[in-house]
């Protein structure tokens, strides 16, 4: 569906996410005129694209209020406030779409009715295009409201449409959090290379573009991850020495599994 065919859209929350995916929309022909930005603080910035592109800005929803599509990005502990005022926009022709961490369904439900919804768990590189999506659909979104959904969702990166709600979970786990654990890799290597005798100023310059640069080879790359380890490692070379510590038993494989886990455990007390 093209974008500029979507509707009416209140997107509630212009941080980081919000104003990211408000950015896009934009850039890629959301007309401006058909979106209203529910926010009592955006920053200067959010305010100006806001008034160039000729959208609205409103502190609190006004009465009367009704959206083709009502998107909700907004922080998981500001929502007991932020839903109940909705309420009466969620309506037969509104599809809700929530991208608030460990917020179920269910939870939208108590506070804004039986409606077509979407939770979707977007990513931090959304903010320049390169995001995931994982999204699951309820049984009252409509064909039309799930292209519809999808054309929003992919201007961030592509959208993964999952079966089941109890998979957003598992989702957050992996992409959701996934760019802090890549971060957290760049500063160890950092750390581990520094140990090893380079400056820390140039260990840290190495590690933050060899990850990148292999992010971006991954990419644009045919080949699957484990293709292109392969084709970095010599037998009996450096790599291989490498990859024989982080591939044992107790390397890096048994601790992802309890770091990914430990963030789907954590996904589910929060929609608890």
């Amino acid at each position: 569906m093209a974008l500029g065919q979507l509707g009416s859209i209140i997107l509630v929350g212009a941080g980081n996410m919000g104003g990211a995916m408000l950015s896009g929309w934009l850039k890629k022909g959301v007309p401006g005129a058909s979106v209203t930005v529910i926010d009592p603080s955006p920053s200067d910035a959010m305010k100006t694209m806001i008034s160039e592109a000729g959208a609205h800005h409103l502190t609190a929803l006004p009465s009367g209020a009704a959206a083709d599509i009502l998107f909700l990005a907004v922080k998981p502990q500001l929502m007991d406030a932020v839903l109940p005022p909705l309420k009466p926009v969620a309506g037969s022709n509104t599809v809700v779409v929530s991208v608030a961490a460990g917020k179920t369904l269910a939870y939208l439900e108590k506070h804004l009715g039986e409606a077509a919804m979407v939770r979707a768990m977007p990513n931090t590189p959304a903010m320049i295009g390169r995001g995931v999506t994982g999204a699951y659909a309820n049984p009252k979104v409509t064909d039309a409201q799930r292209e519809a959904v999808q054309s929003l969702l992919k201007v961030s990166g592509p959208v993964e449409w999952v079966s089941s709600e109890a998979d957003i979970d598992a989702v957050t786990a992996v992409s959701g959090s996934g760019p802090a654990y890549v971060f957290y890799l760049v500063e160890c290597m950092a750390e581990a290379g520094r140990k090893a005798g380079l400056p820390a100023d140039l260990a840290m310059r190495l590690a933050r573009e060899t990850v990148s640069g292999a992010g971006e080879l991954l990419h644009q790359s045919p080949d699957d991850a484990s293709r292109l380890r392969q084709n970095v490692t010599s037998p009996n070379g450096t790599t291989a020495a490498a990859l024989a510590v982080l591939m044992a038993e107790d390397g890096m494989q048994p601790l992802f599994d309890k770091a990914i886990a430990a963030a789907r455990d954590r996904a589910e007390e929060l929609g608890a």
